[in-house]
């Protein structure tokens, strides 16, 4: 599934194309992803100027000078694809612009979503009600962390993937920033020291600002809205590494939990 990365690489490519044009076309070329498309898409988009480009989590958001707010969700293998020579049987949703740009929102198991609201009522959005915060933005720190995280029993690898305690985590980045931070994934989240949490922070951060850096990790179908594949899977420390060596001369295993596999090294993540 597309992470934060991939979905703020997909966003930074969308917003030279997008930003400040006027729809001329806004074409649904089906009924329904995950959920219906909204009925009335094409009549308020059509015409429309987009006034920004923004992410929410692991969603991104198109705001238009109509003071509506198109949300789209990538899903598992959906992505966005610029100036296509041909429109491909999963080419969902076409938008075209007054340039003649066009843009394509692929999506083959169609468990995305797209979602129209009014720009004020976004944050209110059901998905995005009960958010922690960005984990590249201010309000992510090891205080918030330490009240978030307080008397909570359940490890930290699945704490960090509850999206209350922090937005749009997922499974690949959170076992690269645990091992940054040399910290055990099983580690049960209310029992991590003060150190423990100001390494996890920064660890957090520099994952996935390397990850954005890199355009993401294509594993299976991501890829960004120019066709490039996001080249972060070459940097990955453990993620899908089991049996291989660690830097530290230790050997990466992977376990199961919470129906996610969990790679580290038990070597030099002890904390």
């Amino acid at each position: 599934m597309p992470e934060l990365p991939e979905v703020e690489t997909t966003v930074r490519g969308l917003r030279p194309v997008l930003e400040g044009q006027v729809l001329t076309r806004v074409e649904p070329r089906r009924d329904n992803l995950r959920r219906a498309f909204p009925a009335d898409l094409r009549q308020r988009l059509t015409g429309a100027r987009i006034t920004g480009l923004r992410r929410r989590a692991k969603y991104g958001v198109i705001d238009t000078d109509r003071d509506d707010s198109l949300i789209f969700h990538l899903g598992m293998s959906g992505r966005w694809r610029v100036d296509p020579t041909e429109l491909l049987p999963h080419d969902h949703l076409v938008l075209a612009t007054e340039a003649g740009r066009v843009l394509a929102l692929n999506d083959p198991r169609r468990f995305g979503s797209v979602d129209l609201l009014p720009t004020a009522e976004v944050m209110d959005f059901p998905a995005f009600r009960l958010l922690g915060p960005e984990p590249l933005g201010e309000a992510f720190t090891p205080e918030h962390l330490r009240h978030a995280l307080a008397g909570r029993r359940l490890s930290i690898k699945l704490a960090l993937l509850d999206q209350r305690i922090v937005a749009g985590l997922g499974n690949i980045y959170v076992c690269e920033a645990l091992y940054d931070a040399r910290i055990d994934p099983r580690t049960p989240a209310g029992m991590l020291d003060a150190a423990a949490l100001a390494r996890l922070v920064p660890a957090v951060q520099l994952v996935l600002e390397a990850a954005i850096d890199a355009g993401g990790s294509s594993l299976r179908d991501y890829a960004r809205p120019d066709g490039e594949l996001g080249y972060f899977s070459k940097q990955f420390a453990v993620y899908g590494r089991a049996g291989g060596p660690c830097a530290c001369g230790g050997t990466v295993e992977r376990y199961a939990e919470g129906g996610r596999s969990t790679f580290w090294c038990p070597r030099c993540q002890r904390s």
